[in-house]
């Protein structure tokens, strides 16, 4: 039987936290996948879903791919999105970690069971209080639970999460 993965029964993240800088560029230093299939498959999935568009991101490093919400089914009461539309991005090699837009409690809860960190930018007020590096996934299991996370931050900016 299959369980759908929900905030309550996700699993903690194997292994210590990454290292990472604690300024901008925001960069995952350790913990890269050696399978980059991983990443590809989360990208391709990602941009699959409805109603967002690829292109390339207006606020991260070059060669960042964004998820920017189409304008008719952005939330325009939540605070999911770093630039314009873009609630996402994915950063290019050797980094392939993600920053992303989720509600507060739900960042807490997957900060704490060590699948990503804020953003340093927050205590800068650059950037909303919700914004999140997930670290890039090394195996089969952290891709889903990969695509768990990543599946809020669409439902967020698209306003089915409060």
């Amino acid at each position: 039987m299959n369980i759908k993965m929900t905030l309550g029964n996700m699993p903690i993240r194997e292994g210590v936290r990454p290292k990472t800088t604690d300024t901008n560029p925001h960069t995952q230093l350790t913990q890269q996948p050696s399978d980059t299939s991983f990443i590809e498959a989360l990208s391709d999935w990602a941009f699959e879903l409805s109603d967002i568009q690829k292109e390339p991101s207006a606020i991260s490093v070059p060669g960042a791919m964004a998820m920017c919400m189409d304008a008719d089914h952005v939330c325009d009461r939540c605070n999911a999105f770093m630039i314009g539309t873009e609630f996402a991005h994915f950063h290019p090699k050797p980094d392939y970690s993600l920053h992303l837009g989720l509600p507060e409690r739900d960042a807490e809860v997957i900060i704490l069971n060590g699948w990503g960190e804020w953003h340093p930018l927050i205590e800068r007020g650059i950037l909303p209080p919700n914004i999140i590096m997930m670290y890039a996934p090394r195996n089969q299991e952290e891709l889903n639970v990969s695509k768990f996370i990543l599946g809020r931050s669409y439902a967020f900016a698209k306003g089915d999460l409060k």
